[in-house]
């Protein structure tokens, strides 16, 4: 129940290559991923031919094709997905693809995507919220770019359409590539949360991995980072990506955090039973004593013994009262 459910978002790091996509998809299992995510688009039915790039895409590609340019040489077919598909089937990792317009969003529902992942851009596309809520499947709403009340109407759209409210996970994150951190402003997931009484998690881009293991610690139950083969490689979004050394560490460090979150009931730990009479102390005499003797503050102190004795919390108890036997200096009473 404390599980994680970590996307390894490979988008369009394929750079359109199917070979390449496989390869990524045995990178996420390796690195233990458990679902790995693409991103599915007729390039004409989502980008104007008149649309600039993004200003983080114009660093990374340069200014002179335009964004449907780029994006048309990241594109898959549906037959590519469908071995995708496949593939992920047969070595045992989720599929999962963003759709980013009608047609594709079909296409992956008669593929038998379980979960549907909506991205920020799209936090606003009626049609597709629509027609996505009417899948009755999971949901995963990103929502960078949008305030509390582009969520408030995104999420009515979902569940006016058929999806429950409980099969909904709303990730807070940034859509700058890479995020500054001072941009990050995780604490907004909480207040994702307490506004809409929902499942909440973090879809990351900063450079490093830092924020996502912060955000488990807080209670994300998804988180998505991007990944690539190597960040040399052209496209938009190799630069603000891991590679695959950098996505196992932060997955192994997100599985520890899991571990060490535990179950909030605070009571010694069965690794600490062990050391309680070793590290705490206990009532010894503080010189030799004598039978019959009354205990004070002058013959009584407190230190360790090695082993259970009377605690120190009973000191006004023992002390008036009268010694039952000698005692050697460090004796415990």
């Amino acid at each position: 129940m404390n599980k994680t459910f970590i996307i390894a978002e490979a988008g369009v790091n394929h750079n359109g290559s199917l070979e390449i996509a496989k390869k990524m998809v045995e990178v996420a299992k390796e690195c233990g991923a458990d679902a790995v995510k693409f991103q599915t688009f007729k390039s004409e039915n989502v980008i104007s031919k008149f649309a600039p790039k993004a200003e983080y895409q114009k660093k990374t590609t340069g200014q002179e094709e335009t964004q449907l340019e780029m994006v048309k040489k990241l594109e898959l077919s549906f037959e590519a997905f469908k071995e995708l598909k496949d593939y992920c089937d047969k070595i045992g990792i989720m599929f999962m693809s963003t759709p980013f317009d009608l047609e594709s969003a079909r296409f992956l529902k008669d593929l038998g995507l379980e979960i549907f992942k909506i991205p920020s851009g799209e936090i606003t596309n009626y049609l597709l919220l629509k027609e996505i809520g009417s899948y009755r499947k999971k949901v995963i709403l990103s929502t960078g770019m949008a305030d509390l009340g582009e969520i408030e109407d995104a999420l009515d759209v979902l569940i006016e359409n058929g999806t429950k409210k409980e099969d909904i996970t709303v990730l807070h994150c940034n859509t700058e590539y890479p995020t500054p951190y001072e941009d990050v402003n995780l604490l907004a997931m909480l207040t994702i949360k307490d506004a809409f009484k929902i499942k909440v998690g973090y879809s990351d881009h900063t450079p490093g991995i830092e924020v996502p293991i912060a955000a488990v610690a807080l209670g994300a139950t998804v988180i998505e980072k991007h990944f690539t083969l190597d960040k040399t490689l052209p496209g938009p979004d190799h630069k603000a990506s891991l590679e695959p050394d950098e996505l196992k560490a932060m997955i192994k460090a997100i599985r520890n955090i899991e571990k060490a979150l535990g179950n909030g009931i605070k009571k010694p730990s069965k690794s600490e039973l062990k050391n309680i009479d070793i590290a705490r102390k206990y009532l010894v005499a503080k010189r030799d004593i004598k039978k019959g003797e009354i205990l004070s503050v002058e013959n009584l102190t407190v230190k360790r013994i090695g082993k259970k004795g009377i605690s120190p919390m009973r000191w006004y108890e023992v002390i008036g009262s009268v010694a039952q036997k000698n005692y050697k200096e460090d004796e415990p009473i």
